[in-house]
């Protein structure tokens, strides 16, 4: 059962709201340390000349291509694929395909927010405030390691992600990431210009941004290409929801551009308020966790008035993991509300109600099931390894087949320059990188990431 006509689809009321949402989607706690990390350790200014070629291969085409196939469906990614394809050809397997990798991130990844908004309050108690990194390692190990604490968190945060999501896309979606994403950019001004002004910051731009060729391997443009797909949330149905919330007048290339280099500049400003702090007090600069609950509350504490920094700088990646839940979410939420005919307060508890069951195995994965592993790994990095390296990449070739190959370049055409209203210079070379380029990069990425070589 579908959405019957009768009913107004909800969308997204003004361009700021579509740059706001599908940026809020597009950044995510990768940003604020996996990003300026891997610049740093791949040779600054020359890796991000090779991942910015990246994403206008791989990344960008597939953007461009998701939220143009959503605007054309008006509907979930399940119905926008059936409506779109031709009749008999089953390429609503890949939004299906979609839709459990968005489960499946939504699983483990509202755990990592969850520590997240954990740290807010541990930040104003002062709990973390402490210059050694075994005290804050131990704060950090002493979290994840209850498994009480770690249940009641993410099922606050889906709570709190359920509430926006109740309130629908314009109400809901589109009214907090106005709010969110200005504030995401004011704090991460704040914190940077203050860490710009410590003794030894140099040290931190020049880890960031300081081009060392001789770092640049088949390896790292490999590492490129994966985040350049990874990072801009395609290949699992987000951006095909949120473009199916788009108006007519929407100009996509210009949106997916737009997106692109304010996910770049988050990017780069993280790693202005992280790095050179880090260098100043002579911490590792550490990726993952490590850095993000360890090593960042302990630069913190070095500074006066770092209890109040810290707090922000958790609020802010706060707002980051919002952002990147709500456009998550809304895939399934969309699918079961307007595929099935559910009313979307029933397909957002249902949603919530299965992410608190199977969630809650990520949640466990450090304490009450640490034991337990499938195939060598947790259930925390199994949802991880099946999505990024198996479910998203797969999506995200066969998007670029379905478009460059049975779609094809006069419908691509019609839907991009809004019915002709539009000259787009881009479209034939756009048409031939999303056929032959993006798929073969993708597949390459996905290769590398199953570890065939």
């Amino acid at each position: 059962m579908s959405m019957t006509s009768t009913q107004v689809r909800d969308g997204f009321t003004s361009k700021f709201g579509v740059l706001a949402a599908t940026l809020g989607s597009a950044v995510g706690l990768g940003n604020i340390w996996k990003f300026p990390y891997l610049t740093g350790e791949n040779g600054g200014a020359s890796f991000l000349l090779v991942y910015l070629i990246a994403t206008l291969l791989v990344g960008l085409p597939v953007m461009i291509t998701e939220m143009m196939l959503g605007r054309r469906g008006k509907a979930d990614a399940v119905s926008t694929l059936i409506k779109l394809a031709p009749k008999g050809q089953a390429w609503w397997l890949v939004a299906l395909m979609g839709v459990g990798a968005a489960f499946l991130i939504m699983s483990f990844y509202s755990e990592v927010a969850a520590w997240v908004f954990a740290y807010i309050f541990k930040g104003i108690g002062g709990t973390i405030l402490s210059t050694d990194p075994a005290v804050t390692g131990a704060a950090f190990n002493a979290l994840i390691k209850d498994p009480l604490q770690s249940l009641l968190w993410q099922w606050l945060v889906l709570a709190l992600m359920g509430g926006i999501l109740l309130m629908g896309v314009s109400r809901g979606i589109e009214a907090v990431t106005k709010k969110l994403m200005p504030l995401l950019f004011i704090l991460l001004l704040v914190i940077g210009a203050r860490s710009l002004t410590l003794p030894g910051a140099r040290e931190g731009l020049i880890f960031l941004f300081s081009p060392d060729f001789s770092k640049l391997s088949a390896g790292v443009v490999l590492t490129a290409m994966g985040l350049a797909f990874f990072k801009l949330s395609i290949g699992m149905g987000c951006m095909m929801t949120y473009g199916s919330y788009f108006r007519d007048d929407q100009h996509i290339p210009a949106t997916a551009c737009r997106v692109m280099c304010a996910d770049l500049f988050v990017s780069m400003l993280a790693g202005i308020a992280i790095f050179p702090a880090v260098f100043a007090f002579g911490f590792e600069p550490s990726a993952g966790p490590a850095l993000l609950f360890i090593t960042i509350p302990a630069v913190f504490a070095s500074i006066p008035f770092g209890q109040v920094f810290m707090v922000l700088f958790f609020v802010l990646s706060a707002i980051a993991a919002t952002g990147a839940m709500l456009s998550i979410l809304e895939v399934p939420v969309s699918v079961l509300s307007e595929r099935f005919g559910l009313s979307r307060p029933r397909a957002t508890l249902i949603n919530l109600l299965l992410l608190a069951l199977i969630g809650s195995s990520c949640a466990l994965s450090n304490s009450t099931l640490a034991g337990v592993t499938v195939a060598g790994k947790s259930f925390f990095d199994l949802f991880d390894f099946i999505s990024s390296n198996v479910l998203m990449p797969l999506g995200g070739i066969l998007l670029c087949l379905f478009v460059g190959w049975v779609w094809g370049f006069e419908r691509m055409k019609e839907a991009l320059t809004n019915g002709g209203t539009l000259h787009l210079r881009i479209l034939k070379p756009l048409f031939f990188v999303v056929r032959y380029v993006s798929p073969l990069l993708i597949l390459i990425v996905m290769l590398k990431g199953l570890g065939l070589f």
